[in-house]
């Protein structure tokens, strides 16, 4: 009796890791973090090794799982910049130079350690395919794989809190398992309409040593967006979005 008592506790100790639905999970994670569409105002900043900062502002809208844009609001040198994003497909508009040029998700459009992938984030959900879940104290630590191989990280570790389903950090790896960085999601903050997230993503990356990169969320909220606002020829109107 003793015996089938010590079996069946080890086996409720188990089940909660196991009956997780990880594609669910990270569906929760992703909507924990943000709206499905959305608009935000956010300030980056790239901290060098001799501690020199250069601060942009961005303003930025998403709709579902693939679209997505970045207006600059500043510094005056970058104002009136959009990055758009559908899908795997990248775009740069600069003011009075012509037609959008493209841009891959690893390179970066204003330096430091966060690439335009970063910057032009979508679901984790939309490119990665949940490979584990362990548990790892009051957190899940779910193993991501990429879904194709244009995604900007092969693989992804993602820390999640247990209670809030909220990322606290994420490693990015190469197919080879190599560190390119790692996320650290902190401050979390209450920015109404149900939004309750990290205000703060900071990034190291042992590639750019004595580099670091932070993103402060000033506000986040849920909004609709038309397809149109997610077009080429609609980039150099993004401004038209902010009220």
């Amino acid at each position: 009796m003793k015996k089938i008592l010590i079996c069946l506790f080890t086996l409720l100790i188990a089940i909660p890791v196991y009956a997780i639905d990880g594609a669910q999970l990270l569906k929760q994670i992703d909507r924990n973090l943000n709206p499905e569409s959305y608009e935000m105002y956010r300030k980056l900043i790239n901290v060098e090794p001799d501690g020199r900062k250069k601060e942009y502002t961005l303003y930025s809208v998403k709709k579902g799982v693939d679209k997505v844009v970045a207006l600059f609001l500043a510094p005056a040198s970058e104002k009136g910049r959009s990055t758009l994003r559908l899908g795997d497909n990248m775009w740069l508009y600069i003011p009075n130079v012509g037609k959008p040029v493209r841009i891959t998700s690893l390179q970066s459009v204003v330096g430091g350690v966060f690439n335009n992938s970063d910057i032009l984030q979508l679901d984790y959900a939309a490119e990665y395919d949940v490979e584990k879940i362990e548990e790892a104290g009051n957190e899940y630590l779910l193993l991501l794989k990429a879904k194709t191989k244009t995604v900007a990280y092969d693989r992804i570790k993602l820390w999640a809190d247990k209670n809030r389903k909220l990322p606290t950090k994420i490693e990015c790896l190469t197919e080879a398992s190599m560190l390119i960085k790692t996320l650290y999601f902190k401050e979390i903050k209450d920015f109404g309409g149900g939004i309750v997230r990290p205000s703060v993503l900071e990034t190291d990356s042992p590639l750019y040593k004595g580099y670091k990169s932070i993103f402060i969320f000033a506000n986040i909220k849920q909004r609709d967006f038309k397809d149109e606002v997610f077009t080429l020829t609609f980039m150099p109107n993004i401004e038209s979005l902010r009220k």
